[in-house]
């Protein structure tokens, strides 16, 4: 036996060792570009805090004012943890004029959608109304989006029959709306209900029915209002 190198497998001269050997620095350097981009996005977004959107900021102190009022008949309300602005939600008005968020612009707003085959919307248009009653004002309205796509009429005949007399009638017969905020994680269902900040900005998120005119729903809104 003995312990020389086989020639034939010399280090110097074997072109797989000599392949690794000129492999390895490159590999050194693409760990390290990694690193150097991981500490990029980990390192700065940290640092930044993931502010989100500058102009939604306000709306996030907003979302934290209001989360410990999140109990009792509207526990189920979830505030915003990031600044987030809503994207742009298209519907028509009662004589058939588009209308989109923006034209809240200054108000603070209570998007909800809902339809005449959901029974929990049914069930929950009487507060809506109520709360539109107490607290309507130039600075809140409670803008409620039907999403019916047949049978056009039956949703205002549906409100005026259960005397929902403080609600502007909105809708939207295509139910893009819906679709368009499921698109951004914010419509997994109906009811779907949004508070909105005169910026169009997210304050908090309900998916399902509130008693949005109880002592509890009241509080929350009106702490929302609040500047």
């Amino acid at each position: 036996m003995t312990n020389e190198t086989d020639p034939a497998i010399n280090p110097a001269t074997d072109p797989a060792s000599e392949t690794k050997r000129r492999k390895g620095p490159l590999i050194a350097v693409a760990v390290l570009a990694g690193l150097g981009a991981l500490a990029g996005v980990y390192g700065v977004a940290g640092l930044a805090g993931n502010p989100g959107d500058p102009a939604c900021r306000a709306a996030l102190d907003v979302a934290h004012r209001i989360e410990p009022l999140a109990k009792g008949e509207v526990a189920a309300v979830r505030p915003a943890e990031e600044a987030r602005k809503l994207p742009v939600l298209a519907f028509h008005d009662a004589g058939g004029q588009p209308r989109t968020l923006a034209d809240w612009k200054g108000r603070t707003v209570l998007v909800n959608l809902w339809a005449t085959w959901c029974v929990p919307c049914r069930k929950e248009m009487p507060a809506l109304d109520a709360l539109q009653d107490k607290l309507g004002s130039p600075q809140f309205e409670v803008v409620a989006v039907n999403i019916d796509t047949r049978n056009l009429d039956k949703p205002k005949s549906w409100l005026h029959d259960i005397g929902a007399g403080h609600l502007a009638y909105y809708s939207d017969a295509n139910a893009k709306v819906f679709q368009d905020l499921k698109s951004v994680g914010k419509a997994i269902g109906m009811p779907t209900t949004l508070l909105v900040d005169p910026n169009g900005c997210e304050i908090a998120s309900l998916s399902g029915p509130a008693e949005w005119a109880s002592p509890d729903g009241v509080k929350l809104v009106s702490a929302a209002l609040a500047r």
